[in-house]
């Protein structure tokens, strides 16, 4: 059951980050897909990590794992399914199980630009099997996170009434998918009118991009989390810039009607214990 109504979920922070920190390899273009692929101990700890700090709600391994990218697709539904299994073993948090944009399989920047030069059709069909493996492997809910252009929105939009399951869908708030005027606050309103999903909001975005983002929302529960403030390099694979103490800012996020928030990338269990601490 997800109340979002009793007071705001807290979500977990960057699990790509964590797992770095604790020695394991992302560099590849799987990113946090290579570790739960090879070793899953390590993902389970890691989900674990962020239940100790405090987070209501864990986001599964899968947000670069589906259907038709490098990992071989006889690997993929059983891939999913361990996601799903590794964050309940963690600990009596929700889990949400992460659905990345075509873009988090590229492995290229476009999920910051959505450019992927697909129709709605294909779109659709891209996210279509991996929704259903997800919605029948046991999560609370679906995590629809990091969409980067209205056209996706709108094909998740499609699937995600089909399918009938708990969502809630986030956007990429900084992508150059949204550029043009409105474009975000249309996209918002699109995830918001489709039955089951339960939140719409904005991540993997800049702190300062959140409370315009949010002000623009629909009238329905929010979800907002953010990276601390660096700035991801997709050509040479690096973060760059300085970091904002998510904490300070997430108190204005909740005022604005977020009722799910954390961290994404670069955020650790650190980030999601101040955030607890200032949301309490």
């Amino acid at each position: 059951m997800i109340d979002l109504a009793t007071r705001p979920l807290l979500l977990d922070g960057g699990l790509g980050t964590l797992l770095e920190s604790r020695g394991n390899d992302v560099s590849s273009s799987l990113w946090s897909a290579r570790v739960l692929r090879d070793d899953p101990d390590e993902v389970r700890a890691a989900h674990a990590e962020f239940a100790a700090a405090g987070a209501d709600v864990l986001i599964t391994a899968s947000y670069q794992v589906g259907f038709g990218g490098e990992i071989p697709d006889a690997d993929v539904d059983m891939l999913l399914r361990r996601s799903v299994s590794l964050a309940r073993d963690a600990g009596d948090d929700l889990v949400a199980a992460s659905v990345g944009p075509v873009g988090a399989l590229r492995a290229d920047g476009s999920e910051y630009t959505g450019d992927y030069g697909l129709d709605l059709a294909r779109l659709r069909s891209f996210h279509r099997r991996r929704l259903a493996v997800l919605a029948d492997a046991g999560a609370d809910l679906l995590a629809v996170e990091t969409i980067p252009s209205p056209l996706e929105v709108e094909a998740l939009a499609l699937e995600l009434a089909d399918l009938g399951v708990p969502a809630f869908v986030s956007l990429s708030a900084d992508s150059t998918g949204y550029a043009e005027a409105g474009a975000l606050a249309a996209a918002l309103r699109v995830a918001a009118s489709v039955p089951g999903v339960v939140a719409v909001g904005v991540n993997c975005c800049a702190p300062e991009s959140v409370g315009p983002a949010l002000a623009t929302a629909p009238a329905v529960p929010l979800v907002a989390y953010p990276n601390t403030g660096e700035r991801w390099d997709a050509a040479t694979r690096t973060w760059h810039g300085g970091t904002a103490a998510l904490a300070e800012a997430a108190p204005s996020w909740v005022a604005a009607g977020a009722r799910l928030v954390g961290g994404c990338c670069r955020s650790t269990p650190a980030d999601i214990a101040a955030i607890a601490v200032a949301l309490r």
